[in-house]
């Protein structure tokens, strides 16, 4: 259970990658941290992470039946956040003219309908705080674009244009709802590609090198904070340079 006392932020997809840094980050800033995974086996290892000061939970966004359950799961274990950071996630790459529907609509799923399964059930606690900071993961793909991921580059846009429209929705309850938009992150993904296409993202970059999962947990960091309480509405840019909003 967690501390009363403390506010509490659940972090979607937490067991690896930049989620795994998002509830680490939020866990060194004094939450109670709350991480999601698809499976029994990841919420033990975010239990395993988090220790007595937060706790795993299986939250599948892809479907309302096992959203339903990952946030009641919530409420009765822990309570309702004051901190939400959407940044369960999938990709699911083709060349359009090869993209099959499941390969288009799992996507969509996932990452567009996620946000909604996830978001709207933890409003209305928020509301009655009159406090509340969510953070919604896009990419950088948002803006460039990428080829073989269309899927992945519409979820990303609609997710930032989510962003400004619930911004709109919920200001005036003291809810900020601002984006994080990853580049070239070094994760388990972006470790499989072949060194020259790594090298070649790298050269594209300002500062020639590539991101940690920790830059981007610092922005987070940041967005659900007392600090960033008059932005709201907007997406933060976490790309070293590679691409210029």
């Amino acid at each position: 259970m967690a501390d009363t006392d403390r506010r509490i932020a659940l972090v979607t997809g937490a067991s690896r990658g930049i989620g795994r840094a998002i509830a680490a980050r939020l866990l060194r800033d004094g939450y109670f941290v709350v991480g999601s995974a698809t499976s029994d086996d990841g919420a033990q290892r975010i239990d395993a992470d988090l220790g007595d000061l937060g706790g795993g939970i299986v939250l599948r966004v892809d479907g309302d039946e096992t959203a339903e359950q990952g946030i009641g799961d919530l409420l009765e274990r822990f309570g309702a956040p004051s901190v939400l950071v959407n940044n369960a996630g999938i990709t699911r790459d083709n060349l359009l003219m090869r993209m099959t529907g499941v390969q288009w609509s799992s996507v969509v799923e996932a990452n567009l309908s996620g946000l909604y399964r996830v978001t709207r059930p933890l409003l209305r606690a928020m509301m009655r705080q009159r406090f509340g900071r969510i953070v919604n993961l896009s990419s950088v793909v948002a803006r460039m674009g990428n080829p073989g991921q269309t899927n992945y580059a519409a979820t990303k846009a609609g997710i930032e244009g989510f962003t400004r429209a619930l911004a709109q929705e919920v200001g005036s309850r003291g809810i900020t709802v601002n984006a994080v938009a990853p580049g070239f992150i070094d994760t388990d993904m972006t470790r499989d590609l072949a060194e020259e296409q790594r090298q070649a993202m790298v050269d594209r970059t300002a500062v020639r090198r590539m991101g940690s999962v920790e830059d981007v947990a610092a922005a987070v960091s940041f967005l659900a904070s007392d600090s960033a309480g008059y932005i709201t509405g907007e997406t933060l840019h976490v790309n070293g340079g590679l691409y210029a909003a």
